[in-house]
């Protein structure tokens, strides 16, 4: 039978209390773990929700806006029908009750169901999806914005390693570039975040946004904005005595048209919601700071691998269970060794195997330390040393193969130029004339003694 109104309050008020009770059992148990204790937030993340949504139903009736839960509570003190008490609109009720128990004898009375969905609730384990390379949340994955950055104008050609360092930096973005930026720079929030509610769902992110909005409003209109001081009054005046279009800014001539009169002021919109996406962009990555540090280590780490290790510990991640986690615990390494996939130190003699235990400095990469020969060798070929080869003027080609010194590229460099400069053609030597006689003279011999009438 249809529940009245104060019987639904009632139920309301159960099955929150029920979804409590389920998270405060589901929280004292300790998850032996990452894995299960991933598990474990997006369980308590489903019952916060299933809490949330029945407290909007119970604001909608005791709002009570169609006056329907005060008109029942009026019939239940027999105020509606006249000379009616309390007792006869009991047994009208009681009467209803039966007669609906007629008709449907096979109704339960009690849902005995409830508990066992509670039940299930704490013991299916969410589907959470991760890449490969996130490794169930422990790592990010940015190599599809690795590659749109390096792909991009305002992009420059750099290694994955050395992206993760500064992608979240500020940088100068030309008017005609910002369209791109702002573009890009939103795909950016949007992995961010949806990394952080997958690795960390019980993160309130719309009170962190709306927080971290509500101050850059304020900062902004100010002009005291980190990096974009005094750009609010700039647009402000620009938007005022614009009259002409950057017409680089846009694609296609559709959208001029779409955009109309207001296409300046979304010319200059784009500064604030560059400066605003940055300051989100700065937020996450403050929160999910400890992860990009993995993130960079583990990236470096697997620059010195084999490729066959490299598949053994593409199959390790993709196992469904992980044994034991110790990220949490205190790990004894007094050498100092690399950590391997699982956040334990490589075995001593792994690490003697590769070489790691010696250290290759490059003057030419900044006094760059590279570990192991094989990484030392990698490294001729990426983009730190053929950036300090250009900015000393030099190709990087395979003369320079090995060369780590900038004295020692600089002398190089010079000996390869006077060899090529010998190797020149040289038409005053090496041009070759013929007198009437049959002699032969170079050309300087030849014009000699052609000036002395001799020829």
């Amino acid at each position: 039978m249809p529940l009245t109104l104060l019987e639904q309050t009632r139920a309301a008020h159960e099955e929150i209390e029920r979804f409590e009770r389920s998270i405060v059992k589901d929280l004292h148990n300790q998850p032996p773990s990452y894995k299960d204790r991933l598990y474990q937030t997006h369980r308590v993340r489903q019952l916060i929700h299933q809490i949330t949504s029945t407290t909007h139903k119970l604001v909608e009736i005791y709002e009570d806006r169609d006056n329907a839960r005060k008109d029942e509570i009026a019939a239940l003190d027999g105020e509606t029908a006249v000379g009616a008490t309390v007792l006869s609109a009991f047994y009208d009720q009681l009467k209803e009750i039966r007669e609906y128990y007629k008709r449907h004898p096979s109704a339960l009375v009690v849902d005995t169901t409830t508990d066992h969905k509670y039940m299930q609730l704490l013991d299916e384990d969410p589907y959470i999806e991760f890449s490969q390379e996130e490794a169930y949340g422990r790592y990010l994955d940015m190599h599809e914005l690795y590659h749109d950055y390096i792909k991009s104008e305002f992009g420059k050609q750099i290694d994955y390693s050395d992206y993760l360092e500064v992608f979240s930096q500020s940088q100068h973005i030309p008017q005609k570039l910002r369209r791109l930026y702002r573009e890009y720079l939103s795909k950016m929030v949007t992995y961010l975040v949806s990394f952080l509610e997958r690795t960390e769902p019980l993160q309130d992110l719309d009170r962190l946004f709306s927080k971290v909005t509500a101050e850059f409003e304020e900062q902004w209109a100010d002009g005291k904005v980190d990096g974009w001081k005094g750009e609010a009054r700039e647009d402000r005046y620009a938007y005022e005595q614009n009259t002409s279009i950057d017409l680089d800014y846009y694609i296609t001539t559709n959208e001029l048209v779409e955009l109309g009169p207001v296409v300046a002021q979304h010319q200059n919109d784009d500064s604030k919601q560059i400066a605003l996406m940055k300051v989100k962009i700065d937020k996450l990555c403050e929160i999910l700071s400890e992860k990009i540090i993995r993130t960079k280590e583990n990236v470096v780490r697997k620059q010195g691998q084999l490729h066959e290790e490299m598949e053994v510990e593409g199959e390790d991640e993709e196992l469904p269970d992980i044994e034991s986690d110790d990220e949490d615990q205190q790990i004894y390494n007094p050498l100092k060794l690399p950590m391997s996939w699982d956040g334990k130190p490589i075995p001593f003699w792994l690490y003697n195997l590769h070489g790691l235990n010696k250290e290759f400095m490059c003057e030419i990469c900044g006094d760059f330390s590279y570990r192991g020969r094989r990484a030392y060798e990698h490294h001729f070929k990426e983009s730190r040393h053929q950036f300090g080869m250009r900015r000393l003027g030099i190709p990087n080609t395979k003369s320079f193969y090995e060369i780590a010194s900038i004295e020692e590229a600089q002398r190089l460099w010079e000996m390869i130029k006077a060899k090529q400069e010998s190797k020149k053609w040289r038409p005053d030597l090496e041009e070759e004339f013929e007198d009437q006689d049959g002699n032969v003279y170079n050309k300087k011999t030849y014009d000699d003694l052609q000036r002395q009438g001799l020829i």
